[in-house]
């Protein structure tokens, strides 16, 4: 019995360390000598948790719920209900994951008085959030810290603090917002938490970073989780958590290869633990072949991420439009705002992408309210990731305008400001509009300096194409874009400007726009350009309104 008691002891030692390996090893043995009793059981069941074994930590959760329950101990048998949803979900099993869930709510509305009330609250915050009831999440952040202080519980004060930070700057005020993320973040990181909460936060701090474009900030935390993780022997699933995030980062900063490395780990590993995070990591490996001009490929990454329930927009529509496909871009785009409501940030982190399509489209309208509406969310949440953004968008309008003198500006704050956040893709993205500019302003000395840097700076991220739809060659026998094609189609088919407009959905100025461009581009002029288009359209095959020119999309 004395040895079984050592064994036991030096379990709970090793837990207390986090060192979850040596734990799990000396609870097993402890266990083959006698039963564990439910806090000993939980421990067990954690550890496994942070190994990655479900098939062990399930059952174990499980059993230690049931042995609260005998003991009497409502409120820990009502958090390992909490654990063991939260598992479930994290494994895709929504239906037993809220079933476990309902059961952790009724446990703890029996016993409002005591700490672990505190949890259930927080899932309120939750739920909140999520549904954009801020005011509601707001409400419930503050009770959680307040319960947090009453009950001396340090996990619940961080929770607390964390959750009105992220409602202050879902609500615009981002500097008092991300305040308050970075003071629960160090509690997450020094090992004052519970480590899955920690855990937690985490996450919600890097959802934020993302949303807003911080890139700085989600390097730094993310740096400083993984150093934590690593105080952890063992912590293979939280580190892969760490993996995909930390990939995000390579890939802005053009460590693409590192970047591939860390998102593949994920898919291997954490394939069968947590189905959210390996959908993110595909998603991300798209992103990198997408940028990489490996269409085939990100196309498979796109389609894995979604069919584990990740949203692949904006990637995919960027994707679309690489692919010449760009009424099938917008119309995603199109949708995918609309799914977003009135969720600023959420539409924000579409907006880059739906201004690009439309300029490529034509659709000048279109491209002009993105830029409006990402130039106004720059302003009200203002990270050097969002002004980026707004000064690239700018830019490419301006140039799409046929103002290159107006682009300049624009295009020059944009390149300073990926320069500094360290984004070398989108630096050379900007310096192939600059080459635009310049070229167009009659700079042809400038222009070359520019495009020289631009496809430099491409060949070293090992991009495969200097194409990325802002500075597109030929793809027709005049070089339209999918949207001048389709126009001239409906030109030739006999359509007037009026018709025109209403069935592309756009307007007659706009329409009038795109002829002009068109004109130029055959080398038209006077009253009868219009008549000698009809004509080469006749000769390309362009005759009906789905058949348009060699490029069309």
């Amino acid at each position: 019995m004395a040895d079984a008691s050592t064994t036991l002891e030096r379990a709970r030692a090793a837990y207390r360390r986090r060192d979850w390996v040596t734990s799990r090893a000396a609870y097993r043995e402890a266990q083959r000598d006698a039963a564990l009793d439910a806090d000993d059981l939980y421990s067990l069941a954690s550890c496994a948790w942070w190994l990655g074994d479900l098939e062990e930590a399930l059952p174990a959760q499980q059993q230690a719920y049931r042995l609260y329950l005998a003991d009497g101990r409502a409120g820990a048998a009502a958090l390992v209900a909490i654990d063991t949803g939260y598992t479930l979900m994290i494994r895709g099993e929504d239906a037993p994951s809220s079933g476990w869930i309902q059961r952790a709510e009724r446990l703890l509305r029996e016993t409002p008085d005591a700490p672990e009330y505190g949890f259930l609250v927080y899932l309120d915050f939750e739920a909140n959030l999520q549904t954009g009831r801020l005011e509601d999440a707001l409400r419930a952040a503050r009770e959680v810290q307040a319960l947090g202080r009453r009950w001396e519980d340090q996990t619940l004060l961080a929770m607390g603090v964390m959750g009105e930070g992220r409602v202050l700057v879902k609500r615009g005020d981002v500097a008092a917002g991300m305040v308050l993320l970075d003071e629960a973040m160090v509690a997450a990181v020094s090992d004052e938490l519970e480590p899955g909460w920690a855990g937690n936060i985490y996450c919600h701090l890097m959802e934020a970073c993302h949303e807003l474009a911080d890139l700085r900030r989600a390097g730094e935390w993310t740096r400083a989780t993984a150093r934590w993780c690593e105080q952890m022997p063992g912590a293979g699933p939280f580190m892969g958590i760490c993996r995909v995030h930390r990939a995000q980062v390579l890939q802005v900063h053009g460590a693409w290869e590192e970047a591939e490395r860390e998102a593949a780990h994920v898919c291997d590993e954490l394939a069968a633990f947590d189905v959210g995070i390996v959908a993110e990591a595909h998603y991300q490996r798209g992103e990198l072949r997408r940028q990489r001009g490996d269409l085939a490929g990100a196309e498979e990454q796109y389609h894995a991420a979604h069919r584990l329930g990740c949203d692949p927009q904006p990637g995919l529509a960027l994707l679309r439009c690489a692919q010449g496909r760009t009424e099938a871009a917008a119309a995603s785009l199109r949708a995918a705002l609309t799914a977003a409501g009135e969720d600023r940030l959420a539409r924000a982190r579409l907006l880059p992408a739906a201004l690009e399509v439309a300029v490529a489209a034509g659709d000048l309208d279109t491209a002009r309210a993105a830029w409006e509406e990402l130039d106004a969310a720059a302003h009200t949440y203002a990270t050097t990731g969002f002004v980026a953004r707004s000064h690239h968008g700018r830019g490419l309008l301006r140039l799409a305008e046929e103002d290159p003198a107006g682009a300049l500006p624009a295009l020059h704050a944009a390149l300073q400001a990926w320069q500094d956040l360290g984004a070398p893709f989108e630096a050379a993205r900007v310096r192939q509009l600059l080459a635009r500019a310049y070229r167009a302003m009659g700079d042809a000395d400038a222009a070359g300096r520019e495009r020289e840097a631009a496809t430099a700076g491409l060949a070293t991220l090992g991009v495969r194409s200097v194409d990325l739809g802002t500075d597109r060659a030929p793809r027709g026998p005049a070089a339209l874009t999918g949207r001048e094609a389709e126009v001239l189609g409906l030109v030739a088919a006999g359509r007037s400007n009026q018709q025109i407009a209403a069935e592309l959905v756009l307007s007659v100025r706009t329409i009038e726009r795109h002829l002009a461009t068109i004109y130029q581009k055959l080398g038209l002029h006077g009253r009868s350009a219009r008549a000698a288009a009809v004509s080469y359209a006749h000769r390309e095959g362009a005759t009906r309104p789905d058949r348009g020119p060699a490029g069309s999309a």
